[in-house]
């Protein structure tokens, strides 16, 4: 234990003394050169070799949140008395006063006391605080008077393969506002060129180019799981009733699933015969007992309807046409390009099309008739996103080309008046979780525009320039940040303005009444509409009547006697047989009935076959035909049995002539 032990042993008068330094040249140690080592001295090969024994240490910047700091002012009725001092007693109080004037300082703490006071009295009484100052002020120069809004980006999420990937989808959990997913597309892997070998990482361990990952915001250097694929996910959403649910769609059209208590591989993936026929463009979860049914949309216009017990075929299948019938047709329907559902209001669905059509859909329907309600064209382009109000559910905000509409369920063949304009083209907006009348739109050249439609509906309120295109903007729940994901595979977390994160009732209420507003106008502009299409329409038939009654001859019918006798059925009856009109119309109607009869009794029920049924079929058929040309060939006597049989009779032959 005390073997490394060193004791140092001085007289007392020298501790403590000053240390005197001298400059000396003294020889510590001399090592002569030796010629044994000389002797085993080796010329080696130029080598190169690291010498570097220190760690390699990188350095990074964070930007930490700040600190905020809020004024807090109280009124004293009584003043500040101590613990020991009843303030409600009139005795104790007197007894303190008459203690406390008794103090020398007293005098002079009343003197600064009273000055202060004064000093504020005389600010209150230079200025009317219950005057309305500023009401001559123009407009614009008021406006300047306002505070601009500000944001600020506390935190930037990078991708872990480099060159980074394309990103796609981003979605805060459910249950922590403090954990993100991201979703990137190796868009390289559908490329020809050799980019996919030249990803690299410099976390092996998070999975393979296809993967996607989760983040605390706090933390952007390591996700805290990954989700990893075969194949190149194009879509993919989390259930925001059951957290641990992941569905997501691929770029050849299939579904697959995960469990998100385990990072790793798809646990489920729906085989090729059942995907769609191009890649996933949209996936919702709907509302269910167990949380396991999502809708997939694609591009080649069907919407399937799924089950996470069972994806190896789709529950239900239609196609988005904007006139549905019972027989559905792949080429009359629109590819679908956003799918959105509401869990408050359970029976409808939102997609929108790459035609600019909007399609209401009731999941409660039988067939497609009835499942597609109605469609309504909104947009010039594709739409881009649908994103309800959470605060007023009907209405809808819909970015498409380079305008954001707002829709609502109650206006049926257009949208309200309500729009905003832009130069570029829109990819994507969201409402804010936090403030009734704010939401954010991003377009294509990388610019972020914030609108609130209380403070100005014709240009943004702030902006900000990411110079890269937005692909996602998704607002935290509760309003107090912001996601922003950008093509480079950057995601942006903000900060946003004190302003923008909250709402009061009075807000609210000024909403609502301009959504009304909005709601009635469309109403009225429907309903005016209407009216010139009929009075149109009246008119045509007038004229048309006329041109009739001009060139046909004037033929003076019979008008049967319409004074009835009630307990006289067989007037009745005479008179409707004497009225040829009326027999004819109810023949034709008679006709009409057996028509349609006949026409239903004939219609063969007519699936669209896919690729794979297809194939299958003309391999029976081959076989069949193969099938056929072989019993053909079994009845025929084949060119060995006829040589035989000439041989035989040769034989024959030989054996008549010898006897």
């Amino acid at each position: 234990m005390y073997q490394n032990q060193v004791v140092l042993t001085r007289e007392r008068r020298r501790f403590g003394r000053q240390c005197m330094f001298e400059d000396r040249n003294e020889l510590m140690v001399s090592v002569h050169p030796s010629s044994r080592l000389r002797l085993k001295y080796i010329m080696g090969n130029p080598q190169t070799r690291g010498m570097q024994l220190s760690s390699i240490m990188a350095s990074s910047e964070v930007e930490t949140e700040n600190a905020t700091y809020d004024e807090h002012g109280m009124f004293h009725y009584e003043g500040g008395w101590p613990k020991e001092v009843n303030m409600n007693d009139e005795e104790q109080t007197l007894r303190h006063r008459k203690k406390v004037e008794r103090d020398d300082a007293w005098g002079e703490e009343v003197k600064t006391l009273i000055r202060t006071t004064m000093n504020t009295a005389r600010q209150n009484n230079a200025i009317n605080i219950y005057n309305h100052f500023f009401d001559d002020i123009p407009y614009e120069v008021g406006r300047t008077i306002c505070m601009p809004f500000k944001s600020r980006t506390i935190n930037i999420i990078h991708d872990m393969w480099r060159p980074q990937r394309h990103m796609s989808v981003i979605n805060w959990m459910p249950n922590n506002n403090k954990q993100i997913m991201t979703q990137y597309s190796n868009l390289y892997n559908l490329g020809e060129d050799d980019r996919k070998s030249r990803l690299v990482t410099e976390d092996p361990t998070n999975g393979s180019t296809n993967a996607f990952y989760v983040w605390d915001v706090k933390n952007p250097i390591k996700p805290l799981s990954y989700y990893d694929s075969m194949e190149v996910i194009s879509c993919a959403k989390i259930c925001p009733k059951e957290e641990n649910n992941l569905a997501a769609g691929t770029y050849t059209g299939k579904v697959c699933i995960w469990d998100m208590l385990e990072s790793g591989m798809t646990t489920g993936i729906c085989p090729m015969e059942a995907a769609h026929r191009q890649r996933v463009s949209a996936i919702t979860w709907v509302h269910s007992k167990l949380n396991t049914e999502f809708y997939s949309a694609s591009l080649d216009g069907s919407i399937k309807f799924w089950d996470t017990r069972d994806l190896k075929m789709p529950s239900n299948e239609i196609f988005l046409e904007t006139t549905p019938n019972m027989k559905q047709n792949r080429q009359d329907a629109h590819g679908c390009t956003v799918l959105e559902f509401e869990y408050t209001i359970p029976v409808r669905f939102i997609a929108g099309s790459a035609m600019g059509y909007v399609f209401v859909g009731n999941r409660k329907g039988l067939n497609p008739v009835e499942m597609l309600v109605g469609s309504y064209q909104i947009c010039a382009g594709p739409i881009r996103t649908i994103h309800r109000n959470p605060f007023f559910v009907k209405n809808f905000l819909i970015v498409g080309d380079w305008i954001a509409r707002i829709w609502c369920e109650e206006v049926k063949n257009r949208p309200s008046t309500m729009y905003v304009k832009k130069r570029n083209q829109l990819m994507c907006g969201a409402w804010s979780t936090g403030r009734a009348s704010l939401f954010v739109t991003g377009d294509i050249e990388g610019v972020l525009d914030f609108w609130d439609l209380l403070l100005n509906q014709r240009e943004p309120i702030y902006s900000v320039n990411f110079r890269s295109t937005v692909t996602a903007v998704v607002f935290q729940p509760g309003g107090q940040h912001l996601a922003v994901s950008l093509a480079n595979g950057d995601t942006h977390i903000m900060n946003l303005d004190e302003a923008m994160k909250h709402t009061t009732s009075k807000e609210k209420a000024l909403m609502a009444a301009m959504f009304e507003r909005e709601i009635t106008r469309s109403k009225l502009l429907e309903a005016r509409v209407d009216e010139i299409k009929l009075r149109r329409r009246t008119q045509m038939l007038e004229e048309e009547e006329e041109r009739q009654s001009k060139a046909a001859p004037v033929v003076q019918e019979y008008m049967p006697d319409l004074e009835l006798d009630p307990d006289n059925p067989d007037q009745f009856i005479k008179m409707i047989e004497s009225d040829e009109e009326f027999r004819v119309a109810l023949s034709q109607f008679h006709e009409t009935l057996e028509a349609v009869d006949r026409k239903r009794a004939a219609e063969k029920k007519v699936m669209e076959r896919t690729h794979f049924e297809q194939y299958y079929l003309d391999n029976l058929a081959e076989q069949a035909k193969l099938e056929e040309a072989r019993k053909k060939r079994a009845g025929s006597i084949t060119s060995k049995e006829a040589r035989e049989l000439r041989a035989a009779k040769k034989k024959a032959a030989k054996a008549k002539g010898k006897k």
